[in-house]
Order: C-alpha cells, then structure tokens, then sequence
C-alpha cells in the first residue's frame, strides 16, 4: 500500500499529501507518516514543492483531527448517559481536562498511535475546541517539521529514517503503557493495604 501511495504523491504531487493526512488523521492506516518522511525527501529530489507540501499536509491533518474531535464531540451525550455516573470516567474525564493539552500535542507526533482515540476523548469529554485546534496545530507543525525535514535531510535513505521512527514510537508507546500498568499495579496495592486495615 506504501508504494503504490508513494507512486500517487509522485504523480499528483501535494494536493495527494493534504488528501492522505486528511484520511490518516480519521485513522485510515494508510502510513501519513512515511508519507511525510517521503514527501521530505521527494522536495530534497526537487519532485515536490516543500512549502506547498508541508501547507497542504498541515490543512488535511488539521481537518482530520477537527473531525474525529467531533465525532467524540457528538457523542458525548451518549457516553455521559452511559459512564457519566462511574467514579472512574468523572476521575478520568477530571485528570484527561489536566492534561489534556499535553495529551494531544504529544500524539501528534511522538505517540502517533494514540491520536485518534486522544481526538475522541477530548471531543466527548468536553475539552474547548479552540485549545484542542491550538495544541493540534502545535504537534502536527512540529511532526511535518521534523519527519519532513528528516526526509530532506536523509534523501535517498529516508526509509531508514521511517523505520527508525517506527520503532522509537512503538517504544515509547510501550514504556507509556509498561508505565500505567505500574502505576495502576501501584494504585491496586495502596487501595487494598487501606482496607486491610
């Protein structure tokens, strides 16, 4: 699939990029982020033009994220009437308002497997569009920044960079969840040592 995308953006040029950041920010798994380390260095190759490259993929991306935000959004309704009454979602929903901004600059481009639900969460639990757009802006400037600019900078071995990237956030997304198991692990121990007593 990788390939034949990659063939497209050759042959459509950017209009392609914002289109496939778009998808991928619904949660298509097309690979956005080889698209971007490739659009990279398809502007380093003068096959593309970068500015219009990294405009387009900005647009499609933020589009992306504005509409799986309202889809969690709309839903809200739904998941307040089924969890709005548990002490864990108000927990969750209190502690997610916190740090939310964090949250969603973050999976834009470090922890990219966690941004659709992120987008979700913050739509259904009330989060305000316009710090959500701010702190999206923020993350996906900075992920097209640095994967595309790792492709330019590698050109012709940019999928060794894409494989690099791969790998570095997929272990960073298991430390994250090594992590919460920990401190849920933690929590369960301190819960049960004060009804012992």
């Amino acid at each position: 699939m990788s390939d034949f995308l990659l063939t497209q953006v050759i042959n459509y040029g950017t209009p392609l990029i914002g289109l496939i950041l778009f998808l991928g920010a619904l949660g298509l798994p097309i690979g956005a982020s080889v698209v971007v380390i490739a659009a990279g260095a398809f502007g380093q190759q003068g096959i593309l033009d970068i500015p219009s490259a990294a405009i387009l993929g900005l647009v499609g991306a933020l589009l992306g994220d504005s509409l799986s935000f309202s889809m969690g959004y709309y839903a809200k309704d739904s998941v307040q009437k089924r969890f709005g009454q548990s002490p864990a979602w108000r927990s969750a929903r209190a502690s997610f308002q916190k740090r939310a901004g964090l949250a969603v600059f973050l999976t834009r481009w470090l922890i990219t497997a966690m941004a659709i639900p992120t987008n979700l969460i913050a739509g259904s639990s009330g989060y305000k569009y316009t710090r959500f757009i701010a702190y999206d802006a923020a993350g996906e400037i900075l992920w097209i920044g640095l994967y595309g600019g790792l492709g330019y900078l590698f050109g012709a071995q940019w999928e060794l960079v894409y494989d690099f990237m791969s790998n570095f956030g997929g272990l960073i997304l298991g430390l994250m969840v090594f992590g919460f198991g920990i401190r849920q692990a933690w929590s369960w121990q301190e819960k049960k040592k004060s009804l012992s007593k």
